[in-house]
């Protein structure tokens, strides 16, 4: 078989499309084998994964996380033997069997790519346009984290200089999550994106015509995009040596993120699958498969055939990545030597250590006064900012509600921005009215590493946020939300702003954890807790906090435990628990008052987060909840759901099962029951089922 380049412009040799053809053969085979599956963009985007991999991306399959890598997107996770494939060739660890059992129970390849679970794996992808938004968060990183490192490098020149690639489909740009993150990236002017639109003019439904009819690039230059459109070759193919040359010419553009549009076929070259939305998602057939095979010149009777000359070129990737990486380190020992102070925070940051006596910058608030809790979230924030420069974030255009400013004299914002405050590496991210790519974006970021990121809504308005903050679960991302106006006390807004439904239904996310402190020191303990466990115990976090102002008790460092005793019982053991969160603790805390003046010893057990008391073990749990105290009342300002196991068959909750409305925050507490009298009378029905 011939090696010879047949273009001077790109090395692409009959071995090369010997390759892309095997990775078709790869697809079919693999979906034919399980029964199911998605083969036909997989063999349609089959050369343009192939000229990433292979020609393009700077990567290292020996070393998989190597921090001066290029990222690759793929977001229509659908199509994920598009990448396990080019994993297999390129020699990130996946072999023939792994795809032999693709969608199969323990194998490493998944339906859909899933992060931590497949070596060269970036991102959990399957819900469309998660991914193009988890990119964008990706080249927010990068530039944030040159900012950190090597802020004075011209162009190109810093070995923290790399190329976020993606792959888009149809139905990531109908996803409304895709505009908003695309318009981000526009603004951002993040020149390290390259984007490939697959255009293949089919959905599930059949023809895109059903549904989409805009200029998809059109649309992309008017968010300030660079914009390409390729064509197909004679054959019906890709043209390869175009579609090299837009990469090329995109990766070169640096003033602008960029997407290529290309018209592909979906299944090509299969004779009669092609172009039909049934190769979408269903294996081709056994006679299909063979038919295809012919076209490509394999044999029909041989399944997973790859050739050894096939697979001896592409894991030649190996050393090269190795040699690529190799003058990554030179050039980054380079930097070390010029950047002694800089290297040692790069040092600490990936090794994800805090700096020595971080803790002691966190302010400690005077018991007896009252603050908002989103009040001293920002204060909080404001102190960590100053010990850990890469702690950035900020909010979907209500930094002033959510008091989520670190410093307001620098905005993440690209060269060009009339701002004043605009900083390419500023710490404070606008992410505008966009809670659903702001959720993504944060994934994104958290997924790039070496920063730390958090961002700020209305808690009512995570419902916008939902499907991000569930794969944020799943990858086990450690973002933190600052989840705001937290409950009915927001007042005046009415239920359209009130969050009723959202702590348990949040709650309900597992691997989330909401916590959803009862004071000012409440709140500096969960931000300290928070930062501890960024690397060592890696989740997402949301913080929900209170508008208005709360007492302010004694700091006790058990609030990180999730649960513990606020106010104990006196005269005896208690013979009731009453159990609170966030501004309802006060409530709590007036009836225990009550409850103690008629000779009721009661405790008082605050517990901002649910996920992290089911942490402790069971002695510690019952040393705070005692199985022999049957009386027991849960109190917060929303629905019940989450209060049942902890109350048990005696036990009360007082709640809201119901909406909102417009009035002082005060007004409807005492409207609708939610006061410490509420709280008294249902401990004395519970004393009274418990048998006292």
């Amino acid at each position: 078989m011939s090696t010879k380049p047949t273009t001077t412009d790109l090395e692409w040799t009959d071995l090369d499309q010997r390759a892309v053809d095997t990775a078709r053969v790869l697809a079919m085979d693999s979906v034919q084998k399980v029964g199911n599956g998605h083969p036909g963009t997989a063999m349609s985007l089959a050369p343009a994964a192939y000229l990433l991999f292979q020609k393009l991306m700077r990567h290292d399959p020996s070393d998989a996380g190597w921090a001066g890598r290029d990222r690759f997107v793929l977001s229509p996770g659908h199509t994920s033997l598009t990448l396990y494939v080019q994993l297999y060739l390129a020699g990130f660890g996946l072999e023939l069997d792994d795809l032999r059992s693709f969608r199969t129970w323990g194998s490493k390849t998944p339906g859909h790519p899933e992060f931590g679970h497949t070596t060269g794996v970036e991102t959990t992808t399957g819900p469309l346009g998660q991914g193009i938004a988890n990119a964008v968060g990706m080249a927010m990183a990068a530039r944030y984290e040159r900012g950190l490192f090597d802020p004075e490098a011209p162009e190109g020149a810093s070995p923290f200089d790399h190329t976020i690639w993606a792959i888009v489909s149809d139905g990531d740009l109908e996803e409304g999550i895709s505009a908003e993150a695309s318009s981000l990236a526009g603004h951002q002017k993040l020149g390290n994106i390259v984007a490939l639109y697959d255009d293949n003019h089919i959905s599930i439904e059949g023809d895109t015509a059903t549904a989409l009819s805009e200029d998809v690039l059109k649309r992309y230059e008017a968010y300030g995009w660079h914009v390409q459109r390729i064509e197909q070759a004679e054959s019906g193919d890709f043209d390869v040596h175009a579609l090299y040359a837009a990469l090329k010419a995109a990766q070169a553009e640096t003033e602008r993120p960029s997407i290529i549009a290309a018209r592909t076929i979906i299944a090509w070259p299969a004779p009669n699958a092609q172009n039909t939305e049934a190769s979408h998602g269903s294996a081709l057939g056994a006679d299909e498969v063979a038919a295809t095979k012919r076209v490509l010149g394999f044999d029909p009777e041989q399944h997973f055939a790859v050739d050894t000359d096939v697979i001896n070129h592409t894991r030649a990737l190996v050393e090269r990545g190795r040699e690529a990486h190799a003058a990554w380190d030179k050039k980054l020992q380079e930097w070390r030597n010029a950047n002694a102070e800089r290297a040692a925070l790069f040092d600490r940051i990936t090794a994800g250590e805090l700096p020595e006596g971080w803790e002691s910058a966190l302010p400690v608030f005077e018991p007896g006064k009252d603050v908002a809790t989103r009040k001293a979230s920002g204060q909080v924030l404001k102190a960590l900012g100053g010990v850990l420069p890469e702690l950035w974030g900020g909010s979907a255009d209500l930094a002033g509600s959510n008091n989520t400013t670190i410093d307001a004299s620098s905005s993440f914002l690209p060269k060009g921005n009339p701002l004043p405050e605009a900083d390419p590496y500023g710490r404070t991210i606008h992410f505008g009215i966009r809670e659903h790519a702001m959720g993504s974006t944060m994934n994104g970021i958290a997924l790039h590493g070496n920063t730390r990121v958090y961002g700020g809504t209305f808690l009512v308005f995570s419902d916008y946020m939902r499907p991000a903050v569930r794969l944020a679960a799943l990858m086990k991302l450690p973002v933190t939300y600052v989840w705001t106006h937290d409950s009915i006390g927001l007042g005046e807004d009415g239920p359209t702003h009130q969050p009723v439904e959202h702590l348990s239904a949040l709650r309900a996310i597992p691997g989330l954890n909401v916590v959803r402190p009862a004071d000012a020191n409440e709140t500096a303990i969960a931000w300290r807790e928070i930062t501890r466990r960024h690397t060592a115990n890696p989740a997402p976090h949301g913080l929900a906090l209170t508008r208005q102002n709360v007492p302010t008790y004694e700091a006790d460092e058990n609030a990180a435990k999730g649960g513990y005793v606020l106010f104990e019982a006196e005269g005896g053991r208690p013979q009731v628990i009453l159990i609170g969160t966030g501004s309802e603790v006060q409530l709590a805390v007036e009836a225990r008052e009550q409850l103690q003046a008629a000779g009721i010893p009661t405790r008082v057990v605050s517990m901002p987060s649910v996920e992290w008391f089911e942490e402790q073990d069971k002695g510690y749990r019952e040393t705070v909840l005692p199985p022999s105290v049957k009386a027991r009342v849960a109190v917060e300002a929303g629905i019940g759901l989450t209060w049942y196991r902890y109350v048990g068959e005696a036990g009360r909750i007082v709640s809201l099962e119901h909406f909102g409305a417009s009035a002082d925050y005060k007004v409807l507490f005492r409207e609708f029951g939610l006061t410490a009298e509420a709280v008294v009378t249902a401990a004395r029905e519970s004393l009274d089922a418990a048998g006292r």
